[in-house]
């Protein structure tokens, strides 16, 4: 499978965002990302991808203040 988890880094700690996510696109503000799962979930989040391991399937994300 090439589906990859999502976290929000805050304070150095992974916290878990979304499992199984299949597609990440930008949303009209630069900060703004749609991420859909492979079960059809979505969630915005308001951020920027700050590392992507797709070997170890992760997408790291920093929120926006």
């Amino acid at each position: 499978m090439c589906e990859a988890n999502a976290y929000v880094v805050n304070n150095g700690k992974e916290e878990l965002l979304m499992e199984a996510v299949d597609i990440i696109e930008p949303e009209d503000d630069k900060n703004l990302y749609r991420l859909v799962s492979i079960f059809g979930d979505q969630k915005i989040i308001k951020g920027k991808i700050i590392g992507m391991n797709l070997v170890n399937h992760k997408i790291l994300f920093e929120r926006a203040a």
